[in-house]
């Protein structure tokens, strides 16, 4: 069989420039393929992803609650995150790569939220409420990048753009090119971690510090509970952190990245990088993919050498591999706080949403988030 560079060599020039066009790290793939290697992938798997050392659950007082409405805290910290937004230091940033798989294969962000309005209107709405004052950033991926782009071409005028993360190839079992039924190489975008490249590599980023931008609010475009709050903003622009995490508290089935104390430092772990001694259950938060982060110290991550993570999935009904990275990564990277927030009532701040039962049975629940905030 040839090699990755051969075979990546001999794809079509179509192939090639879209690669090129969404930052495919060639080098890194070739990594990826050498080190598949071995029959017990799980156990590679558990090797590759896992944290090393002793890993601690926190302390409640290390994640205390979000600030009380009403109370002279909330009211002060609601003053400091007004008046950084009303001098232009913020900018929201929307991952809005995903594809709705559970909704009929379309753009998520293109879907209707509510009836008449998608979540991409919903994010515009909100920004535009703001006074006009922040900016929109959307991180596409090859999936969505062209439907998004020519949904925000209709809102000429508006603070918005996009950019994308990167693409990466599958591979087989045995670190040949994965090809799909149709006989093309299956692409894919590389994790929600493609985030801090991405918006470096666009240079959204540097215009905005350069123009006395300050901070950027970070939110899955699905979670429409995850808005600027100018009171969680404020009790963020006066800590000494250069992360603030939005946590909530678990429900039954939920699982996902939770706040752990490991190499040093509490930051957010997947369950699957735990280790198999530590019982993920005592952690009664976890991480609803929603951080605040100090622009500078995004930039300063420039060239940082990111994890990537071994994943097996099923396509075209095959077992493929692809490497992944996390946002959540951040943590690791940079000091961080956490912070408790809300996921019941109009207060909620976690309101997923992954397919179209799951809509309509949170209609009411996304009516009343959003009427709490004066939007549709």
């Amino acid at each position: 069989m040839p090699s990755l560079v051969d075979a990546l060599a001999a794809l079509p020039a179509e192939t090639r420039a879209l690669l090129e066009r969404f930052a495919f790290d060639q080098a890194a793939a070739t990594r990826f393929a050498a080190s598949l290697s071995g029959d017990d992938g799980p156990a590679r798997r558990r090797a590759r992803n896992e944290v090393g050392g002793p890993v601690v659950a926190p302390k409640p007082e290390e994640i205390p609650e979000a600030p009380t409405l009403g109370t002279a805290e909330h009211d002060r910290q609601r003053a400091l995150g007004e008046a950084a937004i009303a001098r232009g230091e913020l900018a929201f940033c929307v991952m809005a790569g995903g594809m709705a798989t559970r909704m009929g294969g379309v753009v998520k962000a293109l879907v209707d939220a509510l009836p008449g309005h998608t979540f991409l209107d919903l994010r515009l709405a909100e920004t535009a409420a703001l006074g006009g004052n922040v900016p929109l950033w959307l991180m596409t991926s090859e999936a969505t990048d062209a439907p998004l782009r020519a949904a925000i071409a209709a809102h000429a005028g508006r603070n918005v753009a996009t950019f994308t993360q990167s693409i990466g190839v599958r591979f087989t079992q045995e670190g040949e090119l994965f090809r799909g039924d149709d006989g093309a190489p299956s692409t894919y975008g590389t994790g929600h971690g493609d985030l801090v490249d991405g918006l470096i590599r666009s240079e959204l980023l540097h215009r905005f510090v350069a123009g006395g931008g300050k901070y950027v609010w970070i939110a899955n475009i699905d979670n429409l509970g995850a808005s600027v709050d100018p009171a969680l903003f404020g009790a963020f622009v006066e800590s000494e952190a250069a992360v603030q995490v939005e946590v909530c508290p678990k429900v039954p089935g939920d699982k996902g990245g939770i706040p752990v104390h490991a190499e040093g430092k509490l930051q957010v772990l997947e369950e699957f990088r735990l280790p198999s001694g530590f019982d993920p259950t005592t952690v009664q938060v976890f991480n609803t993919n929603t951080f605040l982060v100090r622009a500078d110290a995004l930039l300063g991550l420039a060239g940082r050498p990111w994890s990537y993570f071994e994943v097996e999935k099923k396509v075209d009904g095959r077992v493929a591999i692809q490497f992944e990275r996390l946002l959540q990564e951040l943590t690791a990277w940079l000091p961080s706080r956490y912070v408790r927030i809300p996921r019941e009532g109009a207060a909620s701040r976690f309101v997923p949403v992954k397919d179209h039962d799951e809509l309509a049975r949170r209609e009411a629940e996304i009516r009343a988030v959003l009427g709490r905030r004066s939007l549709p």
